[in-house]
């Protein structure tokens, strides 16, 4: 049974193996233990049977916008739509913060594309976002992907809602 949560410290070292596991493939990037514990707050996991096999963050950037980041499934549960709930759920722990758009550098566009993501120029994103581009090992030309969503919408959904 599959279950969606908030993370906990004690989920750390499972979240960098399934991150290191792409990392190591080049599909995404390496995040240190240190990182992790410094920000499980921003986490969610999934977990089956007391075993996480899938994670992602929600990282606030400015007062209107913030990243979805850190997103994976261990591979024998991917593409079962894992991702998808997960994207989904940090959309609406933005909505909750008061933030309406969200967006992910990824390796694979696709992926943020079939959920309403739209590509677009790095320099839309505030230079803050790139901070963490400096320690890294492709860095300048990494090749990740700047994607955006307009959650808005959903904000006018739960307005109507509320009528």
């Amino acid at each position: 049974m599959l279950k969606i949560r908030t993370a906990k410290v004690q989920d750390v070292k499972q979240i960098q193996k399934i991150i290191e596991f792409y990392a190591n493939n080049k599909e995404m990037l390496h995040r240190s233990l240190n990182s992790i514990y410094e920000n499980i707050q921003e986490y969610v996991v999934v977990e089956n049977k007391d075993k996480i096999i899938a994670c992602g963050a929600l990282h606030v950037s400015w007062e209107d916008l913030a990243e979805i980041k850190a997103l994976a499934v261990s591979k024998e549960f991917a593409r079962q739509g894992i991702g998808r709930k997960i994207v989904k759920t940090l959309e609406k722990n933005a909505i909750k913060l008061g933030i309406y758009s969200t967006f992910a550098l990824s390796f694979k566009p696709e992926f943020f594309k079939n959920l309403g993501y739209e590509v677009i120029s790095r320099e839309v994103l505030p230079q803050k976002i790139w901070s963490e581009c400096i320690n890294c090992h492709l860095f300048p030309d990494c090749g990740e992907i700047p994607l955006i969503k307009d959650l808005s919408i959903n904000k006018t959904k739960k307005i109507k809602k509320k009528k």
